[in-house]
């Protein structure tokens, strides 16, 4: 029976998959994008940010999903526009809420590694002429590498936070076992098999992680 639970709710963790990196790989790009501009000298954009973080960091990711999901269709201009056609898809609400909240915290992961950059780094390249783009694109590299440690930790944090994703129907793998159990009855097997195959999934993935960690940070123990 064991073995069934297992079959049927492992076909939820192609969906998991996908929503984690799909939504880690736009979180990214999102990070870099405002940890750039927080870095710069603009008062005005550095308080729309820290608003963001401040909505996405301070309030749980569960009502994210909800709002995300549900709230556009208050509004009949946005039902009307061709955005709807995105935002009544719940793959792609689910996508968006995951990947707005991985920016918010990887957002402060990378700045708070910037701001952690050993001051004599930014005096050497402003003695070399460099302006505050160009030093920020020097920097911010070398920063991303020793944010990594920390960054593997929010992999596995969205990667486990998919698990909400089926509050809004997607199929993922609470999702097939939400379904097996509505008729099967069976809440520790069924519940307890979901919670194995993420034990073994982000048990692999923190294998693979530490793998890259170790490689990305050779350079400090070449330095030391």
């Amino acid at each position: 029976m064991l073995q069934d639970y297992f079959n049927v709710i492992a076909q939820g963790i192609p969906t998991s998959l996908l929503l984690t990196f799909v939504a880690l790989t736009v979180a990214f790009f999102l990070a870099l994008l405002l940890t750039f501009l927080l870095s710069m000298e603009n008062s005005l954009i550095k308080g729309a940010i820290n608003l963001f973080l401040t909505l996405f960091t301070g309030t749980p990711l569960l009502i994210q999903f909800f709002l995300i999901y549900a709230g556009p269709g208050q509004f009949q201009w946005i039902v009307d526009s061709p955005l709807w056609a995105l935002l009544s898809n719940a793959w792609f609400c689910a996508m968006l809420a995951l990947a707005l909240n991985s920016t918010a915290y990887t957002t402060l992961l990378f700045h708070g590694a910037v701001k952690a950059i050993p001051k004599g780094q930014w005096e050497t390249c402003a003695a070399l002429g460099l302006n505050r783009l160009q030093t920020l694109k020097i920097l911010i590299p070398y920063a991303l590498k020793r944010a990594l440690p920390s960054y593997s930790n929010e992999i596995i944090l969205v990667f486990k936070g998919t698990s909400l994703a089926s509050t809004i129907t997607i199929m993922d793998i609470i999702g097939y076992a939400r379904q097996l159990y509505g008729t099967e009855y069976d809440a520790l097997s069924i519940y307890g098999m979901a919670g194995v195959i993420y034990l073994m999934i982000t048990g692999i993935m923190t294998l693979i992680l530490r793998q890259v960690e170790r490689k990305v940070l050779r350079f400090e123990r070449l330095e030391s």
